[in-house]
């Protein structure tokens, strides 16, 4: 028998090969922002509130499927979650308001990085008893847009650790109700012009520094300023943050003196019960009521005054 002859053809194999490698190329469609629909919720927009201490007269809202980023409702601006992320806090701080307007773009057009960075900056700066101005941050690096409008920032000596590890950032958007009169719609963006006046002497005078090292150091890990410690501490927003949970320390308790008066008004009678909720409502509100005395005011009637006394003591606080 001869040899057994091989029905596969190489050259059709090859042929084939060949005709894959020049066949149909694979094309990756860029993603356009009109094209994106918001995928957060007001279940994540109330997670949002608590995570990043919202203050509680913030109005927000949650984007239809026909809404985009680059074109909030009017008096509306976008946000997107990864800036919260990166430093974002409300209200908004006078720095960043004034950077976003001479740059003629909107709070959302700085991606994470340009975000953290100028956050970074803020709090450097406030920490140092400085306040960052659009001139500092020119010597600092170069703001730079891409052709959908995004904003980074590009610098050889801040902090490259800056990269947003979220890959679904362009659909967490929502919008927050614009008191700061910021640009609403994406802009054009106006470059920041360079103060040749401004060199590294000035800014280690600005901020206290006694040499170029040191300050080096500070902007190289400036995501530490981020952190929520440095926020809280030089936040415009601290103050409010703490006068919000305040608030609702005191209507927690309030609402537990008030569970708690229904039982003495069970027990002891209505009157004495009435005589606390007075007090109650005078240390939640701080107001004085007409004719009430102080000694009635800051303690519990005696536990031997009768109905009659406590009656006398009524009349004499609503009917003087």
């Amino acid at each position: 028998m001869g040899d057994p002859t091989s029905t596969k053809n190489p050259s059709i194999k090859g042929d084939r090969f060949v005709a894959r490698r020049e066949g149909v190329k694979k094309t990756y469609k860029v993603i356009k922002m009109d094209d994106v629909v918001s995928t957060v919720t007001s279940d994540a927009l109330l997670a949002f509130r608590k995570k990043f201490y919202f203050p509680n007269d913030m109005v927000v809202k949650v984007p239809t499927r026909s809404d985009r980023a680059c074109s909030p409702p009017p008096e509306f601006v976008t946000v997107y979650e990864f800036s919260l992320r990166a430093g974002l806090r409300f209200p908004s701080s006078p720095e960043l308001s004034d950077i976003l307007t001479i740059c003629g773009v909107s709070l959302a057009q700085l991606s994470y990085r340009a975000m953290s960075i100028i956050m970074g900056l803020i709090v450097l700066f406030r920490d140092r008893g400085a306040v960052l101005s659009p001139d500092y941050l020119s010597r600092m690096g170069r703001l730079i847009g891409d052709t959908q409008g995004r904003i980074s920032f590009r610098s050889n000596w801040l902090d490259i650790r800056t990269r947003d590890p979220s890959k679904s950032w362009m659909s967490d958007f929502f919008y927050v109700k614009n008191d700061w009169n910021l640009l609403e719609k994406w802009g054009k963006l106006r470059e920041l012009l360079i103060s040749l006046h401004l060199g590294a002497e000035e800014l280690l005078k600005i901020l206290k520094f006694s040499d170029i090292d040191t300050l080096h150091y500070e902007v190289r890990y400036l995501s530490r300023y981020i952190d929520e410690e440095y926020l809280f501490k030089k936040s415009v927003s601290f103050k409010i943050i703490i006068e919000d949970h305040i608030q609702e320390a005191r209507n927690h308790i309030y609402d537990v003196e008030v569970k708690a008066l229904e039982a003495d008004c069970m027990e002891e009678g209505f009157i004495r019960g009435f005589m606390k909720g007075v007090r109650a409502v005078q240390r939640k509100t701080g107001a004085d009521i007409d004719g009430l005395t102080p000694s009635q005011a800051s303690g519990d009637p005696s536990s031997d005054s009768c109905g009659e006394e406590i009656e006398s003591e009524l009349q004499k606080a609503f009917f003087p």
